[in-house]
Parts: C-alpha cells; sequence; structure tokens
C-alpha cells in the first residue's frame, strides 16, 4: 500500500489548534487579522458568529463584510505607518480587555492613539469583538458613538473605590474625586498620553475644568470586566452637567493600588463636553 501524506488530519489538527489559540487569547488573534489582513483564522476559531462593534465601521457581521473590513484596516494601518503596542489585558470568565496603544504617522508626524478591545465569547463558537476609542488623534475629530450596549449590566459594589469614583464624578465632587487617587495616581484622557493628568493639583484642575458645564458627568454602567485588581467598565454617557446628552458609549479601566485607592483611569470615548464648545 503506498504512503499518501495524511492532509485531512493534518487540516483538522490546524483547525483545532488555530480554534484553541484564538479561546486562549480571542483579542491578540484578532489584532492579528487586522494587522495581517486576513479574518480566515478568527473564522477558523470562531466557526459561529462574529460580529464587531467598530467605532469607525459600525457594526460588521458575516464572513465577506469581516474580510473587506480586516482588508481596509490592515491598509489603513500600513498607510500610517502604525506599530501597535499592548498596554494592559483584564480576562475575567468568557470576557477579555485589552487595552492598546498605536502609534501612527498623521499629515507626518507621530502621535498615539488609546484603543481599547472587548472580546466576549457568548458560546464557544462565538465571539462579539468591541472597540472603543476616541478619534481625535487620527483625524482631529470627535464622533458620535451610539450605545452598543444597554444600561444595567454591572451591578455596583458599594464598597469598592471604582462605584465610589463613579458617584463622585455624577455628583460633581471635586474633592471626593482627589482623594481617590493614590498619590501619584493619575488619569489618561482618550486622546492619549499628552493629556493626562497625575497628582491631586492636576487632578483638581481637570475635574473642575470637566464640571464648570454646570456639575458632575452622568454614567450608565453596562458592563464590567473586573479582575480584583484591574476594572474595565463599559458605559454610556448621557448627562454632563447641566446638559442631558444622546447617550454615547464609552470604557474607562481603574486600576486600583495595593491600598486601594486608584493608581490610574484610562477613558476610551469619543464625547465631546459642551463645555469645549466656543
Amino acid at each position: 500500500m503506498p504512503w499518501f501524506p495524511d492532509f485531512v488530519n493534518a487540516a483538522q489538527l490546524a483547525r483545532r489548534e488555530t480554534h484553541t489559540a484564538g479561546q486562549a487569547d480571542p483579542v491578540g488573534q484578532y489584532l492579528t487579522a487586522l494587522q495581517g489582513g486576513d479574518a480566515d483564522p478568527v473564522e477558523t476559531a470562531w466557526p459561529g458568529d462574529v460580529v464587531v462593534l467598530d467605532p469607525r465601521a459600525g457594526e460588521v457581521r458575516g464572513h465577506r463584510p469581516l474580510q473587506q473590513f480586516v482588508r481596509r484596516n490592515q491598509a489603513w494601518l500600513a498607510e500610517h505607518d502604525a506599530h501597535i503596542e499592548t498596554l494592559a489585558a483584564i480576562r475575567v470568565g468568557t470576557r477579555a480587555v485589552v487595552e492598546l496603544v498605536a502609534r501612527v504617522v498623521v499629515e507626518g508626524r507621530e502621535t498615539t492613539w488609546p484603543v481599547a478591545v472587548v472580546a466576549e465569547s457568548v458560546d464557544e463558537r462565538s465571539v462579539v469583538f468591541r472597540t472603543y476609542c476616541s478619534q481625535v488623534p487620527v483625524d482631529g475629530r470627535r464622533h458620535v458613538r451610539p450605545p452598543i450596549l444597554e444600561a444595567g449590566g454591572a451591578a455596583p459594589r458599594l464598597d469598592d473605590v471604582v462605584d465610589h469614583y463613579v458617584a463622585a464624578l455624577e455628583a460633581g465632587d471635586i474633592m471626593a474625586l482627589t482623594g481617590m487617587f493614590a498619590s501619584q495616581g493619575y488619569l489618561r484622557e482618550p486622546i492619549g498620553a499628552n493629556a493626562t493628568h497625575r497628582g491631586a493639583a492636576e487632578l483638581r484642575s481637570y475635574f473642575a475644568r470637566c464640571f464648570s458645564a454646570g456639575g458632575g458627568i452622568g454614567l450608565q454602567q453596562c458592563a464590567r470586566t473586573d479582575d480584583g485588581t484591574d476594572c474595565a467598565v463599559e458605559y454610556n454617557v448621557v448627562r454632563w452637567g447641566s446638559h442631558d446628552l444622546a447617550p454615547q458609549a464609552g470604557l474607562g479601566v481603574f486600576e486600583r493600588s495595593p491600598d486601594g485607592l486608584l493608581a490610574a483611569v484610562r477613558v476610551y470615548d469619543d464625547v465631546e463636553a459642551p463645555l469645549l464648545h466656543g
């Protein structure tokens, strides 16, 4: 009996390995697809539904739209000489949140672009990718992002600094907010590292400017990914000061210090504060 390579079993093994790798690191595989322009490994890892909720492209669902979306992103990243670095990651159960910093060349100068990607596997065959960012670093404009999750999916923990922060933010309580940060704690705005506020004096100045529109900022909490040290909250902004806003989607990452205070808050949204008009 002549011997032939077992191509069928080899292909099945390759698919199983791709599926296992995709479940172990769904965001990593997704980013590899975006940079390489090939969505096949993602669809092999998740043979059910793959849904992308993207600030620029909206909802992407189905094989052909996903392939087109991935190819467009690869072309855009190559055109802007983009380099992507992972900043931090949180994984709890079926949900993973990865924070990224993309260094892109826009109009001849390099700029940093903070981006966060949430991967949530609704079952062993299907996955949803939700991306949060501001587009100011790449096109100089803010874009209204309608809600992508319903409110009420994150139960508050009354003894936790994250919920104390959200409550103080809504109340516009500057002293309470600055007191929640560790001595070298910082808040980074969505537009990049050049908008980082570190230490009590800078934080007080930042929150005073935020609340100059007539009060605090109202958030609806939609989903929470919390490993005990880092916590990512997906939310909708519905009020800024005395101004009611059309609900806009965003994500905040809260990094706790060992003493239970906030070492860092990093924000990913494209909300245009009413106080900035004029």
